[in-house]
């Protein structure tokens, strides 16, 4: 969450003061889905051989997400861990090679 001295907190996207850092690609164990959330507020989510499934815009505070896809659809995550719990997802951060 980011706060300024003069008003009320924000939400942000990635990474800001106090907000987890969300940015890269995150991935279920099995690798069938992949969520890439990236530093300017957008997430891209491939399901399979699908690309771009479902695409949108998210927001972080503090360690929770709000998504909200291209189509008005909404959903939730929260970062636990170093996990990503994203509604009925368990995503794991894929390692930088």
């Amino acid at each position: 969450m980011v706060r300024n001295q003069s008003g009320p907190p924000e939400e942000t996207a990635g990474r800001g003061a106090g907000n987890a850092n969300v940015v890269g690609m995150w991935v279920t164990g099995d690798g069938h889905i992949r969520q890439e959330l990236r530093a300017d507020g957008r997430y891209d989510e491939a399901r399979g051989n699908r690309s771009s499934a479902y695409t949108g815009r998210y927001t972080v505070t503090g360690n929770h997400i709000d998504y909200v896809d291209d189509t008005g659809f909404t959903a939730t995550g929260d970062l636990r861990d170093g996990v990503l719990f994203h509604e009925h997802l368990v995503l794991y951060r894929e390692e930088q090679a």
